[in-house]
């Protein structure tokens, strides 16, 4: 693998852990639709800045529209239904659920897009469901009606990820590809489109913090937005468009090992949340899934001709 891919995969972890802790700080005080809205808004024109700054050829090579697309599938349903979980989950739980993306890329690409799964991948898939399992069951929140909807909104948003992650290979990459930046603005502008319309209604209620009291919003939650929008969304998503582009989606997705360590770490650092065993043993759980799920085949055969 080159460094630059291997320094990705250290860098992605820790910036998207910080984004259950910006949504935890922001959703509570705008709410979840105004979150996710504002987040791809902020991304949107952080992401511009970029590309005029690098003086980047707009060349979509007529892909712009399936960016578009894909935007609805990687960044807006996703980020809706996180920020949605975050008013009820702490971060610690939204980055160890985030962490069933691969799983869910696996049961999608074995569905819907021809991708074989062997056995050990199906072992994954159930030690992975018994990790949130264990998580729900015995960690620190009790699962009652609002909890047990965030989970679902939870793996929702990581189905999502799933499948956008095959669509971006298929549709993009194997069709000779297109420049990260522009692959991440495009997604983060389809994104932006899906939500208007919506931000924009709930924009008319008198209740809307954001309509009448937009300057009474503490400054810290400006900055968790901005976290959100420019570090969590538009800095990641350059850097994880050019890993699908170089090691494939599946392999892209293993930075999810790392991001519930981060996401406890920060929830812990900067909002004092609870650790639990609960974490360890769903974490370990669905980190061996993921290793099941995501080992390559050439290395298991590796592996069992060495035992011979």
């Amino acid at each position: 693998m080159k460094p630059v891919n291997l320094l990705c995969m250290l860098a992605l972890p820790a910036i998207w852990g910080a984004s259950f802790l910006f949504m935890r700080i922001a959703v509570p005080q705008l709410g979840a639709l105004n979150t996710a809205f504002l987040r791809v808004l902020f991304s949107s024109i952080g992401l511009l800045a970029i590309l005029l700054l690098l003086r980047t050829r707009w060349r979509f090579q007529g892909k712009l529209h399936i960016a578009l697309l894909l935007g609805t599938l990687n960044a807006g349903l996703p980020f809706l239904l996180f920020s949605i979980a975050a008013r009820s989950l702490p971060a610690a739980y939204l980055a160890v659920l985030n962490a069933t993306a691969p799983l869910m890329g696996a049961l999608f690409g074995a569905l819907f897009f021809s991708e074989k799964m062997e056995r050990r991948q199906i072992l994954g898939l159930l030690l992975g469901l018994a990790g949130v399992g264990i998580l729900t069951k015995v960690g620190p929140v009790a699962m009652h009606g609002p909890q047990v909807w965030a989970l679902a909104a939870c793996l929702l948003a990581t189905s999502c990820y799933g499948v956008s992650g095959f669509l971006t290979k298929r549709l993009i990459n194997d069709r000779g590809g297109l420049d990260s930046k522009l692959l991440a603005f495009g997604s983060q502008l389809g994104a932006t489109a899906l939500l208007l319309p919506f931000f924009a209604i709930q924009l008319t209620d008198a209740s809307n913090p954001l309509r009448d009291h937009a300057v009474s919003i503490a400054p810290g939650t400006w900055f968790a937005l901005l976290g959100l929008g420019l570090m969590c969304s538009a800095l990641a998503y350059i850097l994880f468009f050019r890993l699908i582009a170089d090691i494939g989606p599946v392999k892209s997705l293993t930075v999810t090992f790392l991001i519930p360590v981060f996401g406890m770490l920060w929830g812990k650092l900067f909002l004092d949340e609870p650790l639990s065993w609960a974490y360890a043993g769903g974490g370990a759980l669905i980190g061996t899934a993921l290793l099941l799920v995501l080992k390559p085949a050439s290395a298991q055969a590796g592996d069992s001709k060495l035992a011979r």
